[in-house]
């Protein structure tokens, strides 16, 4: 009794400085965001309360509309991106080729490196290397970060190249728990090729493809890093995240009291999208 009564008070000392930690480091902030969202705090000075005007306002602002339209563009057509080539790369390193080993490390290397850095690497690659190339076979020397056009999909290219390592490992996982008897009941049954993954495959990973859905949408809807190294939310804001809006005008622009209504709003949507996605999912995984 004695050695239980000790066991569990070692628990109990390892939990609460854990527990405190993220309690200053998550809980308190986001408590005081939510405070602050029903003032006119600026981030710095005295503060008055205004109730909901900044909720009012927010449903309002044409910049953060359009912010809200590009955040839920780049996250929807990555997310759909990155899960394909996913799938695609886990069921090729999943097969019996050469080399396989020494693959699934070289492909997890970006994921190795930082947002930052792999964005400011982009930034060069995009500013200066693929202009000169695209002069030179078009005439066209134009940067894509210039454009409001396809600024958009730089960006995409690069979240998409850094979170497909770590989509294809859980993929891996999943096809690793599939048996072997099933491919040989359905080589019996006739299946072959696509008919095969999508029979017998696909239904039995489904659980691994909801966890990356999830995963990515919320990854993607939260994007700052990639935006901070390769446009700042330019040209002309056409490339503004909410991420980004929140730290800028929030930080910098004197908002900070609107902004963190804006990010106690964004945090609600991201909720709501994930328990969607996975009750939707959940559904899915039940009729296969």
């Amino acid at each position: 009794m004695r050695k239980m009564n000790n066991r569990k008070l070692t628990f109990l000392l390892i939990t609460i400085p854990i527990l405190a930690l993220f309690f200053c480091f998550n809980t308190l902030p986001l408590i005081k965001g939510v405070i602050y969202s029903f003032t006119n705090y600026k981030g710095y000075g005295a503060y008055d309360w205004v109730g909901i005007r900044n909720y009012v306002d927010l449903f309002q602002d044409v910049r953060v509309g359009k912010s809200y339209l590009f955040t839920f563009k780049l996250a929807i057509v990555t997310t759909i991106v990155v899960n394909i080539i996913s799938l695609l790369l886990a069921l090729g390193l999943n097969s019996k080729i050469k080399g396989k080993s020494a693959l699934r490390g070289l492909y997890f290397i970006p994921k190795i490196l930082g947002a930052l850095v792999v964005g400011y690497i982009f930034n060069y690659f995009f500013t200066y290397i693929l202009p000169v190339i695209a002069k030179a076979l078009t005439g066209n020397g134009a940067s894509m970060l210039s454009s409001t056009k396809w600024a958009w999909v730089a960006i995409m290219i690069v979240c998409a190249w850094q979170a497909i390592a770590m989509n294809t490992i859980i993929y891996i996982s999943g096809l690793q728990t599939v048996p072997e008897d099933v491919y040989e009941a359905g080589a019996i049954d006739g299946a072959t090729g696509f008919q095969k993954f999508k029979s017998l495959t696909f239904p039995l990973i489904l659980p691994f493809f909801t966890i990356n859905m999830v995963l990515c949408m919320k990854d993607f809807l939260m994007v700052f890093d990639q935006i901070m190294s390769l446009t700042k939310g330019g040209p002309a804001q056409s490339t503004e995240s909410i991420s980004y809006l929140i730290y800028n005008n929030g930080m910098s622009g004197g908002q900070f009291g609107f902004q963190s209504a804006n990010a106690v709003i964004f945090f609600i949507v991201i909720v709501f999208i994930s328990v969607f996605q996975m009750n939707f999912l959940g559904k899915k995984e039940e009729q296969l």
